[in-house]
């Protein structure tokens, strides 16, 4: 497989099994980044196979080319958008159905080695968040613009902090004296909120939380999965790996239900009604040798649903 330069794939096989390709299959991968997962999708498709791949952030234009060149029978594209818009831009490029679907949620080892990107809390640099950098609000607007009440509710629902309301009100009370334009900036106003040893979790927690509502994360989520059931051929495959338990509930509730809240229907002899089953029981979670070479893969769980006849 190409190596490429700023994506290592977390759980590689354990999605290529759950996508259960089929080589002349047409397969999207909702998450390009890196192109990793893409580009070992893309090698196992011959002629008639085709691969699209979304991405909203343009930084990942630039691997592209790799993927084109690692097979020449089946057919790549990309699209550089939001993966809510899955199934106009699967329209638009005459894929209205297609045999399987990844979304590897969260963020690049790009974007968080990029320092102006903001999405480290390691780096100094611009307190960005933006997925996709043509969006008008950076999270430095919001934590200089909400009131505390909203600053607190977004800290408590997205970042899951337990002290939301005391971070928020230190949020507000340093932006008086100057605005919080940094990473350093919003570091140093919640510092003495930071319970010692746990600094880098509730640091993790605060700008997931902040990452989440600048890029509409959880509801674009919502808007992909339920258009991926539309997209899916019956039998079709749809895998998704993420990394925290907001986005997993969301996923696990779908797959289970094909609804958001898990509230399984029957009808009245009692067979489920849902668009999807669950293939795997539970969430798949990386091994050890894994583990031991990319850390990013320690708090991923993976999940494969399969799309029910209609």
């Amino acid at each position: 497989m190409q190596e490429f330069e700023y994506h290592r794939p977390v759980m590689l096989e354990e999605a290529l099994e759950g996508l259960n390709i089929r080589p002349d299959g047409t397969y999207v991968d909702v998450t390009f980044g890196g192109g990793g997962h893409s580009c070992a999708i893309f090698e196992r498709l011959s002629e008639g196979g085709r691969l699209l791949a979304f991405d909203q952030d343009e930084d990942a234009l630039a691997n592209t080319q790799a993927i084109k060149q690692s097979n020449t029978q089946a057919t790549f594209t990309f699209i550089n958008e939001n993966f809510r818009y899955l199934k106009n831009f699967l329209r638009l490029h005459g894929a209205r159905k297609v045999d399987g679907i990844l979304a590897d949620l969260g963020v690049s080892s790009h974007q968080f080695d990029v320092a102006e990107r903001g999405f480290s809390t390691r780096f100094d640099g611009a307190l960005d968040l933006r997925m996709d950098r043509r969006g008008e609000v950076t999270a430095a607007d919001l934590v200089n613009s909400l009131d505390e009440n909203d600053l607190g509710r977004i800290l408590r629902l997205y970042g899951e902090l337990p002290n939301a309301r005391q971070m928020a009100k230190a949020i507000v009370r340093a932006r008086s004296e100057k605005a919080i334009a940094t990473t350093t900036d919003l570091k140093e106003a919640v510092s003495h909120h930071l319970p010692r040893g746990m600094e880098n979790k509730y640091l993790a927690m605060l700008f997931q939380a902040l990452r989440i509502e600048v890029n509409g994360e959880l509801e674009a989520l919502r808007e992909m999965l339920q258009q991926a059931c539309e997209v899916l051929v019956p039998g079709g495959r749809l895998v998704v790996i993420s990394y925290h338990s907001l986005e997993d509930r969301l996923v696990k509730n779908f797959m289970k239900s094909g609804n958001f809240e898990g509230e399984i229907e029957k009808d009245f002899y009692g067979n489920v009604l849902s668009p999807m089953r669950m293939v795997s029981r539970g969430a798949v979670q990386a091994g050890e040798a894994e583990l031991a070479v990319n850390n990013r893969a320690r708090s991923a769980r993976l999940r494969v649903g399969e799309r029910m006849e209609s």
